[in-house]
């Protein structure tokens, strides 16, 4: 057998594409013959998916799976929104979305998993569906949310279809109370935070460098003001208060009802279930969010075509 060297292994991924370990393999059954692993790579769909593999994929869709008191999200990309309304796609974020709750929110573990129902892993049932579906496609991140008793919530803002859209929240309530007591709650708490998209649970969970920036704004903002530093000092602390109140979920005042506080809509939702319900911790996943969307020019494309 012909030895296989980096060298070799590079040239091939440059001339297709594909992944490193692909190259290995194709090198490996093709005796060392770069044309012959090309064609295996084609063969395979491997060369294909990977030239599809540089466009960006900032659609697709985000699916939610529960199973007791776990639950999993999942943000599986695409590159236009008229795949994630493909039935193929649908069902293999919705798959996916069970392998979560298996392996947990590792990628690399998830597309190492086994695929339900056949003898393939997860990552080569994604690179069938971008050969035959024709576009890129990539399992971007994944979140469990679970509570020792309780309930997790689950609410799709914008559902396309059952448990899969654009945004999708899951909330942990831990409590002795039932599911029953406890749906109701969860899921318009679950509707809150996907509007309101809080920054974190409580104050000591809030980013330190998001606190430091606004009060550093605030401060300049009341040095402005020429008043003596006690009562700036003052100004700031109410500032940062309404900072709060803006950015945390527990302070945040409830857009189911405009007046409450979100803490407050637990505790009365907590007597009146007769036993203690905490929120123990949220997700709240939404479809490409800080993905930079390629900006494609046109007429520069059609330039390019013409040779000019």
């Amino acid at each position: 057998m012909a030895e296989i060297t980096a060298a070799i292994v590079k040239e091939l991924r440059e001339k297709t594409g594909a992944g490193m370990m692909d190259c290995k393999k194709a090198l490996a059954e093709t005796d060392g013959n770069l044309e012959a692993a090309v064609d295996w790579l084609r063969t395979k769909g491997l060369a294909a998916a990977a030239k599809k593999a540089s466009r960006v994929a900032a659609e697709g869709l985000v699916a939610v799976k529960a199973e007791g008191t776990r639950a999993a999200v999942v943000e599986v990309n695409s590159e236009t929104d008229f795949v994630a309304r493909n039935d193929k796609f649908q069902k293999f974020v919705a798959d996916v979305a069970g392998v979560v709750l298996s392996v947990g929110t590792d990628v690399e573990a998830i597309k190492a998993a086994g695929y339900p129902g056949t003898s393939k892993t997860v990552a080569d049932v994604l690179t069938d569906n971008v050969a035959t579906i024709g576009e890129n496609q990539s399992i971007r991140r994944a979140a469990i949310v679970e509570v020792p008793e309780g309930y997790v919530a689950q609410y799709i803002h914008n559902a396309v279809a059952d448990g899969m859209g654009k945004i999708a929240v899951l909330v942990g309530l831990k409590s002795a109370a039932g599911e029953e007591a406890l749906a109701g709650l969860g899921k318009q708490l679950a509707m809150h935070i996907a509007a309101a998209n809080p920054a974190s649970l409580n104050t000591a969970e809030l980013d330190p460098e998001l606190v430091e920036r606004e009060k550093q704004v605030q401060i300049e903002k009341a040095r402005e003001s020429g008043k003596a530093d006690d009562i700036i000092m003052k100004m700031i602390e109410g500032r940062m208060r309404k900072y709060y109140e803006e950015v945390v979920l527990l302070e945040q005042v409830f857009v189911m009802d405009g007046e409450s506080k979100v803490k407050d809509v637990i505790a009365k939702a907590a007597k009146d279930a007769g036993t203690a319900i905490e929120l123990t911790g949220y997700v709240r996943m939404e479809l490409g969010q800080g993905i930079e969307k390629k900006e494609e020019d046109f007429a520069a494309e059609v330039a390019a075509v013409a040779g000019r």
